[in-house]
């Protein structure tokens, strides 16, 4: 495999070459469109030749998020992806991953809900993503990629944030990004880690051999005595504090100036970038904010920006209201909020939220 190659890729499928070349260990999946081409191109591909990656179509969302669950207590770089209702089977062992603070990477391709809905972009599972989705006070480290470039790079620096906090981080993306193409530059292949790095990186926790230790470790999320369980709830909570101070990213784009701000991730924030220069040509002093840790969230640079008297805030999502909560806790009433959306879906263009900004905030 070359060093390094530019090509022009669907946002899927460079999920799948960053995989192999991020020196990923599993992949455990089942086929659900739009994000279908991830496990699609792993097969093309053949890592286990290659690399000796091991890729395995689950029975289920429920069994590969359970493979999963097995692979990464041994310390291996393992990962799955799935599309919305997927991600809802996988939800309890999302849970488990992350009461047992075991590093994994989870890709979400959204697509319309709820229910089955339809196969078309959505971000409609911010809240899934963000706030839990399954059971019990966790959280998952989440990114937000906006161009197929991103899709990329994003698998590699979840996995490296994944091992670093011991969390599971999932690249929420959409329908959009994960069938639109773009040129792509892809990285130099890194070699899996021997079993004497997964040793040497994670033996003090992970089921990887005894090494030496008096004790062996377990991966386990029951706890049957209630001070024991709030341990752990007390350390997990101490963690993320410490991701909330470290790991937040974003993007500005013409903030400096502006009057009033979009907020929008993913392929939502590629559509605004058009609306602020649309609404410069007009006069208007508009900027966009681009999450790209959905958690965690840039409350703090929100805040600046209302301190200083921007006049007022847009969340622009694929989705009935769902950031534009944390926009909200991000202002506290210092300016107004509001929120533009289409569902079901319906993408909308760069003219309907400039529409949208006047009728709301320019009225």
């Amino acid at each position: 495999m070359a060093e390094k190659e530019v090509k022009l890729m669907k946002g899927n499928e460079v999920i799948a070459h960053a995989a192999v070349r991020h020196g990923c260990d599993g992949y455990f999946g089942y086929p659900i469109t739009p994000q279908s081409e991830v496990m699609e191109t792993l097969m093309e591909l053949k890592p286990w030749e290659s690399t000796g990656m091991v890729v395995l179509q689950a029975e289920s969302e429920v069994s590969s998020i359970n493979m999963v669950y097995g692979g990464a207590a041994t310390g291996k770089m393992v990962m799955t992806s799935s599309s919305s209702p997927g991600v809802s089977l996988m939800s309890e062992g999302l849970s488990y991953l992350a009461a047992c603070e075991l590093p994994c990477l989870v890709v979400n391709c959204q697509r319309g809900g709820p229910g089955l809905g339809t196969i078309q972009p959505s971000q409609g599972d911010y809240f899934q993503a963000c706030k839990g989705g399954g059971h019990g006070d966790y959280h998952l480290l989440v990114l937000a990629p906006a161009s197929v470039q991103e899709m990329y790079d994003f698998v590699g620096l979840g996995f490296d944030l994944a091992f670093k906090h011991r969390i599971p981080v999932m690249l929420l993306a959409d329908g959009a990004i994960g069938q639109m193409m773009e040129k792509v530059v892809m990285s130099p292949q890194k070699p899996r880690r021997t079993k004497e790095q997964i040793a040497e990186q994670c033996g003090d926790w992970a089921a990887c051999g005894k090494g030496g230790r008096k004790s062996r470790n377990i991966a386990t999320s029951l706890f049957l005595q209630s001070d024991e369980l709030e341990e752990l709830n007390d350390r997990l909570q101490a963690k993320y504090r410490v991701i909330e101070q470290s790991e937040v990213r974003y993007e500005e784009f013409m903030c400096d100036d502006a009057d009033y701000i979009l907020v929008a991730f993913g392929s939502s924030a590629r559509i605004c970038s058009a609306t602020v220069e649309m609404a410069r040509e007009e006069g208007i002093k508009l900027g966009l904010l681009r999450p790209i840790t959905l958690y965690p969230f840039p409350y703090e640079p929100l805040k600046q920006m209302a301190e200083r008297g921007v006049k007022g805030f847009m969340s622009v999502e694929l989705n009935a209201g769902q950031m534009v909560e944390d926009v909200r806790l991000a202002i506290e009433g210092k300016a107004p909020v509001t929120h533009y959306g289409r569902t079901g879906g319906v993408i909308f263009n760069p003219e309907s939220v400039l529409e949208a900004l006047k009728s709301k905030l320019l009225k």
